[in-house]
C-alpha cells in the first residue's frame, strides 16, 4: 500500500516560509469582530504592496516590519508569551539580516555601506540578547538605533523609480 501524504507538514512548510507573521495581539489594535479575517488582510495588503513598490519602497517596508516586530516582541515580552516573543524577534532578525544586510551594495556604497552593515550586525547581537534575556530596553535601543536610518531613507527621493512587478524591475 503506498504512503499517504501528511498534510500536517505541509501546512508547518507553508507556515515556516512566510516572513510577516498574521497579526498578533500585541501589533496593532484590531477591531471587534475583525480578528479572524485581520490576518488573512494584512497579508492582502502586504502583497499589494510589495507588487507595485519600488526597489526604494521595499526597503521602507522592511524597516516598517522591522518596527512592528520589535512591538510585537515588546508586548509579548510583557505578557510573558515566550512563544510569541521569540517569533517576533525571528522575525525582526530575518528583517535585518535578510532583507536590509543582505541587500547592502558595499562596493558601491563604500564606507556608508559598511558602516551600515556593522549597525545591522550590532542590531542583530543585541535583539538576539533581548530575547535571551527578555530585555525590553535591549528593544527599545534596536528602535532608536534604526529610527535615524529610517528617517533619512524615506528623506531620499529616488531619481528613476524601479518597480517591482511579478519578480520583473520595470524602470519609470
Amino acid at each position: 500500500m503506498a504512503p499517504q501524504a501528511d498534510n500536517r507538514n505541509i501546512n508547518v512548510t507553508m507556515q515556516s516560509t512566510q516572513m510577516y507573521a498574521p497579526a498578533s495581539p500585541f501589533s496593532r489594535p484590531i477591531p471587534a469582530g475583525a480578528k479572524a479575517l485581520s490576518g488573512m488582510y494584512r497579508q492582502v495588503g502586504l502583497e499589494t504592496s510589495v507588487t507595485g513598490a519600488s526597489s526604494h519602497h521595499l526597503v521602507s517596508l522592511l524597516f516598517d516590519g522591522f518596527l512592528d516586530a520589535l512591538t510585537e516582541a515588546r508586548g509579548a515580552m510583557q505578557a510573558k508569551e515566550l512563544g510569541q516573543k521569540s517569533q517576533a524577534l525571528t522575525r525582526a532578525i530575518r528583517i535585518i539580516d535578510e532583507g536590509l544586510k543582505a541587500s547592502l551594495n558595499v562596493d558601491a556604497g563604500g564606507e556608508l555601506a559598511m558602516n551600515l552593515r556593522d549597525l545591522y550586525t550590532y542590531i542583530s547581537l543585541r535583539l538576539t540578547q533581548a530575547n535571551l534575556r527578555n530585555d525590553i530596553t535591549a528593544l527599545d535601543e534596536c528602535a532608536q538605533l534604526i529610527q535615524p536610518v529610517k528617517e533619512a531613507w524615506a528623506a531620499i527621493q529616488p531619481a528613476h523609480a524601479e518597480v517591482v512587478r511579478g519578480g520583473m524591475e520595470v524602470k519609470a
